[in-house]
């Protein structure tokens, strides 16, 4: 089990991420447009440096949906492949089997 202490900082953070996401995609694009006079380029960099550094995506952890564990993460079921192999083994996971060779 995680702290609950980083489990709810990741939470906050997502909050953070979605607040500015709209607005730092169009400063990204003002930035990365060729045609953006050097004036409004060297404005919109000033903007997105001036945001919190939570607003970035890449700050952001994937964690296990049941007890917040931060690493082995597995995508397709939002768990850790602690819990995974647990919860597959019970037959909570539909389609999910063990293997045999």
């Amino acid at each position: 089990m995680a702290k609950k202490s980083k489990i709810a900082k990741n939470e906050q953070r997502r909050r953070v991420v979605a607040r500015y996401a709209e607005r730092r995609a169009e400063l990204r694009e003002i930035i990365r447009r060729p045609s953006t006079p050097d004036a409004e380029r060297e404005a919109a960099q000033r903007e997105l440096r001036a945001q919190p550094r939570d607003a970035a995506a890449v700050r952001l952890r994937n964690r296990d949906s049941v007890d917040g564990r931060p690493r082995g993460h597995l995508r397709a079921f939002g768990l850790s492949r602690v819990n995974t192999r647990v919860l597959a083994h019970a037959g909570h996971l539909p389609g999910v089997r063990k293997a045999s060779w």
